[in-house]
Formats: C-alpha cells, structure tokens, sequence
C-alpha cells in the first residue's frame, strides 16, 4: 500500500510540475501585458486597449491554475494548529474527510463550469470581440485539476503511514 501513495504522490508532482510552469509562463505574460499597457498609455502614441483585457484574464487563468499547485503541496487554507492536536488516526480521517468535501465542492464547480463555457459562446467579450468561453474555459480547467490532485492527495493521505507523512511529502 505504501508502493500506490507513493505512485499516487509521483503522479501528483509530475502534474503539479506541469501546471506550476504553466502559471510561471502566465505570470511572465502578465507582467509583460501590463507593462506595455503602462508603454502604450503614457509613452508610445497608440491606443491598444486589448492589455487591459488580456491582463484581467491573464490573471484570472493564473490564478485559478495556482489552485492546484496548493492542494499538491497541501498549502491551502486551514487550521494546522487544531488538526496538529489531534491523534494520528483523526488526523488521517480529518484529511480524508476534508478532501471528500473539498473534492464535492470542485466537482460542482466543473459540472457548472461546463455550462458556464457554453453559454460564453454566445456572448463576445469587449474589446477583442471573442467568445468569452475562450476565457471561461479556465473554470472547468482549474476545478478538473483540482479534483484530479485531491484524488492523488487523498489517495496518498489514506495509504500513508501518518498524515505528517502527507504533509512532508515533499520529501517523496
């Protein structure tokens, strides 16, 4: 058992490795979005609005992505000073417990995400004139890969021997 949390771990860093350049990529256009946005307004003489636009979803796209990255790395929100005080065994059934709930809630997220792609098809977005799905689309993406990672993590967190083992896998 210990031979598939440490495979459901390997797989879950070999993704995170993936959408972790991902987001670095986006954060470079980002960066460079805005400032030719700052060139264009106060220095070039040319008017592109389409920076203000691409930065918004831009940042959006990195943003969501980045979700992934902390449930790999079990670097999202919570209250490690309670769960710390628990008993091994609570621990571990805390943070399968806690996965099962946040897997829900990501899982809802994608089923309406879907939908919300669909319906930017009929709507254009306002200075490139695109379907706004293009950017939705980021939506379903980051909640798929969300429920992807708390599968390897929650795989991971049951057949470890201990919960910290979880919390330092890094180490793996």
């Amino acid at each position: 058992m210990q031979d598939l949390a440490r495979h459901a771990i390997g797989l879950s860093r070999r993704l995170n490795w993936f959408v972790e350049r991902l987001c670095v990529g986006l954060l470079i256009l980002l960066v460079l979005d805005v400032w030719l946005g700052v060139l264009v307004r106060y220095v070039l003489p040319s008017n592109w609005t389409f920076t203000e636009e691409l930065a918004r979803y831009l940042m959006i796209w990195m943003a969501l992505l980045a979700v992934s990255s902390g449930i790999s790395h079990r670097e999202h929100i919570g209250m490690l000073v309670i769960f710390e005080r628990f008993p091994p065994l609570v621990r571990k059934l805390l943070a399968i417990a806690f996965d099962v709930i946040a897997f829900a809630f990501f899982a809802v997220i994608f089923i309406y995400g879907i939908g919300f792609v669909e319906r930017g098809f009929s709507r254009l977005t306002m200075i490139y004139e695109m379907p706004k799905a293009y950017p939705f689309i980021g939506v379903p993406l980051a909640a798929g890969l969300a429920c992807i990672q708390l599968c390897l993590v929650a795989i991971h967190d049951f057949f470890a021997s201990d919960v910290h083992a979880a919390a330092d896998r890094a180490e793996i």
